[in-house]
């Protein structure tokens, strides 16, 4: 005898599952989670020789200090422009991720739907999505040593 109400009535077909696009999309995303480790992982391995790390990639990355040390870590190259050493506010964040997102830039790296704010903010999706379709033209444009 089923203990639940609710499953003793059925549901109409749309609502059994989510389409296909949807539940890619889902917060809660089996390949978001992998990604997100992966990705996290890969910038700790980098990170370790300057004595950072992240452990959220969604957060960690929003003051822009993870960010510019990874690309200088991975470039062997300074940024060039000044950042905030201790960004309390947003409008210091967000200055601090555009210093990166200009970094990459002057190296030729091209980033598409992505800015300051989308980082700031922690659209996880969108550092994904950014950082999957970028990683490759990322690491083999700024690491002068060829990959392993």
């Amino acid at each position: 005898m089923n203990s639940s109400p609710c499953e003793d009535t059925p549901l109409p077909e749309e609502a059994e599952e989510l389409p296909a696009a949807e539940k890619e999309l889902a917060e809660d995303a089996p390949w978001k989670k992998i990604q997100q480790n992966t990705f996290t992982r890969w910038c700790n391995e980098h990170l370790k020789c300057v004595h950072k790390s992240i452990g959220d990639l969604q957060r960690d990355l929003g003051d822009g200090l993870r960010l510019i040390a990874l690309l200088e870590v991975l470039s062997q190259k300074k940024m060039g422009r000044k950042h905030h050493p201790r960004p309390n506010f947003r409008q210091m964040k967000l200055e601090n991720v555009s210093v990166a997102l200009e970094f990459l830039e002057r190296e030729r790296i091209k980033l598409v739907s992505i800015d300051s704010k989308v980082i700031v903010d922690g659209n996880l999706k969108l550092i994904l999505g950014t950082v999957g379709s970028d990683a490759d033209p990322i690491t083999s444009s700024l690491t002068p040593y060829p990959a392993p």
